[in-house]
């Protein structure tokens, strides 16, 4: 049960760390939606859905490109995974 539970964290934290650029992304789309959000709650609402379907959408077709080149692990999750 530790082993598993250990894992399940272990990925977690990979799909955070090792996607910077979706973090990056989500956070644009944060800032964008608190901006439009000064016009209406509606408009921040509309852009913050849309911002991260985007950037969703993009780390997903991203790293199905990776995984069918082989290169889905990168160096951080390796080393998580006990890998030099």
């Amino acid at each position: 049960m530790v082993k598993v539970l250990a894992r399940l964290l272990r990925e977690l934290a990979g799909l955070f760390v090792d996607d910077g650029l979706l973090a990056i992304f989500v956070l644009g789309s944060v800032a964008a939606a608190a901006v439009a959000s000064l016009l209406s709650g509606l408009w921040g609402g509309c852009v913050l859905l849309a911002g991260s379907l985007w950037a969703l959408s993009v780390s997903v077709i991203g790293r199905a490109r990776a995984e069918s080149s082989g290169e889905h692990l990168g160096r951080f999750r390796q080393r998580l995974q006990g890998g030099r």
